[in-house]
């Protein structure tokens, strides 16, 4: 009871999560922390009852959460765990719920390079690092050192690279253990030509993704030596929608939210770009966007 009472957070019941997504879809969430900073949220966590189920939301990209919403607890890092500095000449650390397009630019301001495809990732630090986020041939794994993780039990332990099986979109590492923060290992460069890089990347994404609209990012993974995208448009699918869940006219790997779609219409035009791409290639998509909480 005393840690509840010095917790400097809020906490919200029965929150709607659908402004918390980047689809703006999702039931409610059954209980949201909104933690004040990275030490209010280790006493909150410290506090939970044993076995509390625990979710974590940061820009809510890459994420498709169910109508029937999220039991147990959500914790909302956006805007929140947000400190980022440099620790020496080529390493910088980064909170969870720090975007990692504001890594980009502030790595580049400061002249290191090797972030800047960060800025094509419409994510969080922390879910960046859960997923081996990745663009323009970058992938977040390449440039951490170590990572600073939550267990359930609020207990601050700090992990090295070693330590987590990291793949393509893939990263596996001890349940029940979260990301607080990362430490960067990056080169020193030039700031202007790194900045000019981030810019071409922009433009590059800008032109050939559907930025403006409601979207998770990708949805599916590249199935090796090929294209998720390219294997969506091949089918047809171009336009096919779902409810009010539609596969994008500008990038194929991309359903975008035409207004009124739910989560179910979601998952079902997921399915069926599955079952199209099997049926006609024989390619099994696997998705790269997490789906989680109940069905109605």
């Amino acid at each position: 009871m005393m840690a509840e009472l010095a917790l400097r957070g809020t906490l919200l019941s029965n929150e709607p999560l659908a402004k918390y997504t980047s689809w703006r879809v999702g039931g409610p969430a059954q209980k949201m922390y909104l933690p004040a900073d990275k030490a209010d949220l280790i006493d909150f966590v410290a506090g939970l009852p044993v076995g509390e189920p625990l979710v974590w939301i940061g820009l809510g990209s890459n994420l498709l959460i169910r109508d029937g919403g999220i039991r147990g607890t959500v914790i909302n890092t956006r805007g929140r765990l947000k400190d980022m500095r440099l620790i020496d000449s080529e390493r910088v650390y980064v909170e969870a719920g720090v975007p990692c397009a504001h890594v980009a630019r502030f790595c580049s301001d400061l002249g290191l390079t090797g972030a800047e495809f960060l800025a094509g990732i419409p994510g969080t630090m922390g879910g960046a690092l859960k997923m081996n986020a990745g663009a323009f041939g970058g992938e977040t794994w390449g440039i951490v050192d170590q990572v600073e993780m939550i267990n359930a039990q609020g207990g601050v332990i700090e992990r090295g690279k070693h330590e987590f099986e990291v793949a393509y979109r893939s990263v596996k590492g001890l349940d029940n253990e979260w990301f607080l923060s990362a430490q960067l290992q990056l080169q020193k460069g030039n700031s202007e030509a790194s900045q000019q890089h981030i810019k071409a990347l922009l433009e590059k994404r800008n032109t050939s993704q559907p930025t403006n609209k409601p979207t998770c990012g990708s949805v599916f993974k590249n199935p090796p030596g090929d294209f998720a995208a390219r294997l969506i448009e091949a089918c047809g699918l171009k336009g096919y929608a779902v409810g009010g869940a539609v596969v994008s006219e500008k990038h194929a790997n991309f359903i975008e939210n035409g207004g009124n779609a739910t989560a179910e219409d979601i998952e079902a035009l997921i399915e069926h770009i599955q079952n199209q791409v099997l049926s006609q290639f024989g390619i099994a998509l696997q998705t790269e966007v997490c789906r989680i909480g109940e069905k109605v």
